[in-house]
């Protein structure tokens, strides 16, 4: 009987039993014989000198071990790295435990051990910091400033890094063109709130000085690489373990100092060691995402076609950015979906006096696709056409793939237009429009208001991924992804894969993951990639497996290797369905002595995938809104998302990445922001403070695709972790801004607070 295609298939996530009923395992649920627990003491201030420490109080308390400074450890490690490694920005880092000057509040100065979380904690506040204040720059616009203070010594502006791509002809395109609009747009900060918040472990090994780290990280290789050069070990005394990790999107994809201290800190009391942060602790000392201010210009004619495009993205950095590229990924896809034929785009990064600004869903991508988006919706507005028509005229058509973007992105494949016609069929666009004109000719009080938007996104990021397929005795078959899943599915998807590769029983294949110790080196889990990535360095081992089953069956079956063809799950001799094998009875010859001499023993092999460029999902979203006039309340009444991430390899699992995205990107556009004050006090610290949606804020989503495949990795798959956050968010906006048209309103900046939209139906 022929196996079931498992790839396309809707199949319940292998991870959820586990999960659901508690049986997961956290790095907060690690406990070995001797642990101890770690608590840090964090700046109060924005900016500051440190004059003394003293921790005579804290070490006296009862179950303390011992209180470390930064000055205890400074000559024990390397600093801390920046901006992904660049020479020329390794000045601007500091040590896991800050020296001499802290730079952002919750930066980490010392580090107490005691034997339990609470003692630790208690014992921070006995530790007395003699603090120097210093003025803070804060805010990003001020921080451009040449009379802002500056973030490092030295510096003559906290402008550090600048990137441009211009068009010849920009200029003269917008000095010649009929039309021309500008706006400043806000994509305001906010923070990546995962489930579980940052946590770390670490035991020494004894025997043979190395050390084993649990991090809740998306990149257990890359926190192995980076850890090692950090407290100069050679990596195969490293082993990372990323267990089961409660959510990351993004803000767990770097090396932070928490996890250099509690190694350094076992290594040095030869104990294991915990520290697991509190929630606060993840808002001040977790990196935050988007933080953007940008100057959009656009040239146009009469009919709405698009002629030039400036963009002027001041990227904020904070301090110690463990990247600072984000500005440039809004570049590379400032265009959209969009054939714009000039375009000037230049990036100017800014230190400030806060955490740092780093990856958040999406990272870049959603930043341009909320500018470009707006300004369409503004040309609309300003001509008086409909925002669809608009996006059709402007679309890049099929026949133009692969195309070379003005700004250097080479987008793989698309068929935009067709997309967007999926989308407001789905959404019965002229429907809404019509309900639109009938409430606005009753003046109606319950503005509504229609808003679109159309997204392309960069994703698949290498430079490579590995995976190993074994096959063991019994015909059961284990799997090594180097990616690092924490809520994705890709224990399902990968297993999908695999049991049609080689005609495994989909239920006893396992996927092993998250381990330095038994996986190939991998990257890890970030920027949609491990599907493309990763599940296409398993399909290449898969298919290594595959052939050397052909080889086996061949033998078996008394037949020529190119007799043997692999069908619906069996090895078969073709023309002869009766002579098959299926792969379990290959596996059993495989490890037995009653092979030929020309096959080795085992069935198994490790294979890694480099991707040639990257690759560009798209999709429309349509979102419809209603706003009470009199008090500016927003509700999101419908929502629509037609996403094109080629083949769909776990249908299920798509739409709960849609799911996801949908919520944080429509999150942004209504409710969420990091604020601080002018000292660079957190004022949105807590649940209490930072505004995230709920499960009632959201209509049923609405979910359809269209499928375009990729010609640049075997499965034809695109991407989907981001592609949601990336649509969403200008949709509403535009929604917003569409229901308040009619009052004048051309921009609002988010999050669209019901005050701000009531303000901007009562100015003065």
């Amino acid at each position: 009987m022929a196996l079931r295609s498992m790839v396309g298939a809707s199949v319940k996530r292998k991870e959820d039993p586990g999960l659901i009923t508690g049986a997961g395992k956290y790095v907060g649920d690690i406990k070995l014989p001797g642990m101890c627990c770690v608590a840090f003491v964090r700046s109060p201030y924005a900016h500051a000198n440190i004059l003394g420490i003293d921790t005579s109080a804290a070490a006296a308390r009862d179950g303390v071990v011992a209180v470390v400074t930064g000055a205890d450890m400074r000559a024990e490690w390397e600093a801390v790295p920046v901006a992904g490694g660049d020479i020329a920005l390794e000045k601007y880092s500091h040590l896991a435990l800050s020296v001499d000057r802290v730079r952002h509040v919750g930066e980490v100065v010392a580090a107490v051990v005691a034997t339990s979380a609470e003692v630790a904690e208690d014992a921070v506040d006995d530790v007395v910091v003699d603090w120097e204040e210093l003025p803070a720059a804060v805010d990003l616009l001020s921080a451009c400033k040449s009379d802002s203070p500056k973030v490092f010594d030295g510096l003559e502006s906290n402008i550090i890094d600048t990137g441009e791509k211009k068009s010849d002809d920009v200029d003269e395109v917008f000095a010649s063109a009929p039309h021309t609009l500008s706006q400043r747009m806000l994509s305001q900060r906010i923070a990546g709130v995962p489930m579980e918040v940052r946590a770390v472990a670490a035991a020494p090994d004894a025997v043979t000085g190395g050390l084993t780290l649990w991090s809740s990280t998306q990149i257990p290789h890359g926190v192995r690489s980076a850890l090692a050069t950090v407290l100069r070990l050679p990596e195969n005394m490293l082993r990372v373990i990323a267990p089961n990790v409660g959510g990351g999107f993004g803000v767990k994809n770097q090396l932070y100092p928490e996890e250099i201290a509690i190694a350094k800190l076992a290594q040095r009391f030869n104990r294991p060691l915990k520290w697991a942060g509190t929630r606060v602790e993840h808002f001040v000392a977790t990196t935050h995402g988007r933080s953007q201010i940008a100057d959009v210009e656009v040239a146009f004619d009469e009919e709405g076609t698009l002629l030039g495009l400036r963009l002027h993205v001041i990227g904020e950095l904070g301090a110690y950015p463990p990247f600072y590229d984000i500005a440039h990924l809004t570049g590379l896809m400032a265009s959209g979906n969009y054939a714009i034929p000039s375009v000037h785009f230049k990036a100017s990064n800014v230190f400030t006096n806060t955490i740092a600004v780093a990856a958040y869903r999406g990272a870049g991508r959603p930043e341009a696709i909320y500018y470009i988006e707006r300004a369409i919706d503004m040309i609309a507005d300003e001509l008086g056409l409909d925002a669809a028509d608009v996006r059709r005229r402007n679309y890049l058509k099929p026949e133009q793939f692969p195309y070379r973007t003005p700004t250097g992105s080479t987008y793989d494949t698309g068929d935009y237009a067709t997309n967007l016609s999926t989308a407001l069929e789905t959404a019965n666009y002229d429907g809404l429009r019509a309900e639109q004109a009938e409430r606005r000719a009753n003046g109606s009080d319950k503005l509504l208001g229609i808003g679109l938007a159309t997204y392309v996104e960069m994703c698949g990021f290498g430079p490579y991924e590995s995976g190993q397929v074994r096959v063991e005795p019994s015909g059961t078959v284990t799997v090594y992804t180097g990616t690092s899943p924490h809520g994705q599915g890709l224990q399902t998807t990968f297993a999908q894969i695999v049991a049609d590769e080689i005609g495994a029983d989909y239920d006893k294949v396992i996927v092993r993951h998250g381990d330095t110790g038994s996986q190939p080196v991998g990257v890890g889990t970030f920027g949609s990639r491990s599907l493309a990535i990763g599940g296409s360095a398993i399909v290449r081992s898969a298919g290594v497996v595959r052939d050397k089953a052909i080889r086996i069956a061949a033998h078996m079956l008394e037949a020529a290797p190119g007799d043997i063809e692999f069908a619906e799950g069996e090895y078969r001799v073709k023309g002869v369905p009766s002579r098959s094998l299926r792969l379990d009875k290959i596996a059993a010859r495989a490890y037995s002595d009653r092979l030929p001499d020309d096959i080795d023993t085992g069935l198994e092999a490790t294979d890694f995938f480099r991707p040639a460029d990257f690759i560009y999902p798209f999709g429309t979203h349509v979102a419809v809104v209603e706003i009470e006039k009199d008090t500016g309340v927003i509700s999101l009444r419908e929502f629509y998302s037609v996403d094109d991430c080629g083949p769909r390899i776990s249908p299920l699992l798509v739409e709960g990445q849609i799911h996801g995205g949908l919520a944080q990107g429509i999150g942004q556009a209504l409710l969420e922001e990091i604020v601080f004050d002018e000292q660079g006090q957190l004022l949105t610290g807590t649940l209490m403070d930072y505004a995230m949606p709920r499960a009632d804020d959201f209509p049923t989503f609405a979910i359809d695709k269209t499928v375009t495949a990729t010609t640049l990795n075997p499965l034809g798959a695109k991407g989907i972790g981001e592609a949601a956050t990336i649509g969403s968010t200008p949709a509403v906006v535009n929604a917003v801004v569409d229901a308040l048209s009619p009052f004048g309103v051309r921009h609002l900046d988010m999050p669209l607070t019901p005050r701000r939209v009531w303000e901007a139906l009562n100015p003065g």
